[in-house]
């Protein structure tokens, strides 16, 4: 058996609960008549002997039924011995001596609340998740989380204590990878992954490192994907006023560039067309006029010269 995937399926025998039903319902009472008939009064104790063994094994049968809807999956357990997991869709029977784990193989979707963590530079950021998972490996399931934490003995699996192995593994994973990442750019190097704007890399990476953790347990990641991000309350207010003079200064740029542009095109033209004759000292104050009439934040009001030289 391969050590590392365990899991394998049952080849035992396992019969139509539909046709077994109709032999534990039919076919063992007509047996237990005939006993009581055929053995009659001369050979009554036979009788009881029989009637009473083929009862005994008729309620015995009565425990083997189950039925098995899709994406679901029974752990067969022998007298402590694993023997297969059983997938088949149906009603069936199998040996009632052969305990069966119930176990669900349908996606499931757990949202992470956010967590406080700090990223590359040490910021405290809030980070929330999204998780669809599924169950992969059965075996592992069963047999590698700790039994108390999964109910040993019932014939269902304990989903509190699997969802919450899922949270804490998840957490973890999230505090590693976005402690990689600085929340904003720092500096001039705008072509830094950040957590802001990483997407769907940022994702990629915390859905492999989770898988990373939950692959010990039999549990494959569908989806990870970060849904909250934030400053943490403690300094949200001074990184706001950073990003808001980040954006005032990125504004003032364009403002000054276009400035410029547009002095540069008047001056180009007046001299193209021949409208004036403009001296380098009436140039260096038009564009001085020019500059502080398209830069100012507030309208610039005009000044008309009337003295008279």
């Amino acid at each position: 058996m391969n050590t590392e995937n365990r899991e394998y399926e049952y080849k035992g025998a396992s019969i139509n609960g539909f046709l077994m039903l109709f032999v534990v319902l039919i076919i063992m009472p007509l047996l237990i008549g005939a006993c009581v008939v055929i053995g009659g009064e001369e050979n009554l104790w036979l009788s009881v002997l029989c009637g009473g063994i083929l009862l005994i094994m008729e309620i015995f049968f009565l425990c083997g039924f189950f039925s098995q809807e899709p994406n679901e999956a029974r752990v067969l357990i022998f007298f402590g011995q694993y023997k297969g997991t059983f997938r088949k869709v149906g009603y069936y029977w199998i040996n009632p001596f052969m305990s069966r784990r119930k176990l669900s193989l349908r996606i499931r979707n757990m949202d992470i609340d956010p967590i406080k963590v700090n990223d590359k530079v040490g910021n405290p950021v809030l980070i929330g998740m999204v998780l669809v998972w599924k169950i992969k490996d059965t075996y592992k399931v069963v047999f590698d989380l700790d039994a108390q934490s999964l109910q040993a003995g019932v014939s269902t699996l304990n989903t509190a204590a699997l969802n919450n192995f899922v949270r804490i593994q998840s957490d973890a994973a999230l505090r590693e990878v976005t402690g990689k990442f600085a929340y904003d750019p720092e500096g001039d190097d705008h072509h830094e992954l950040t957590l802001r704007d990483g997407g769907e890399q940022i994702n990629e990476m915390l859905e492999h490192k989770i898988n990373e953790r939950l692959s010990m347990a039999g549990i494959e990641v569908v989806e990870a994907r970060l849904n909250y991000l934030a400053y943490a309350p403690e300094i949200a207010a001074v990184m706001l006023r950073r990003q808001q003079a980040s954006a005032i200064i990125t504004a003032r740029e364009k403002i000054v560039e276009g400035a410029v542009s547009m002095v540069e095109m008047a001056l180009d033209r007046l001299e193209k067309n021949n409208t004036v004759k403009l001296t380098e000292d009436r140039k260096a104050a038009m564009v001085s006029n020019l500059l502080v009439v398209l830069c100012a934040d507030e309208p610039v009001t005009p000044m008309v010269n009337t003295t008279q030289g």
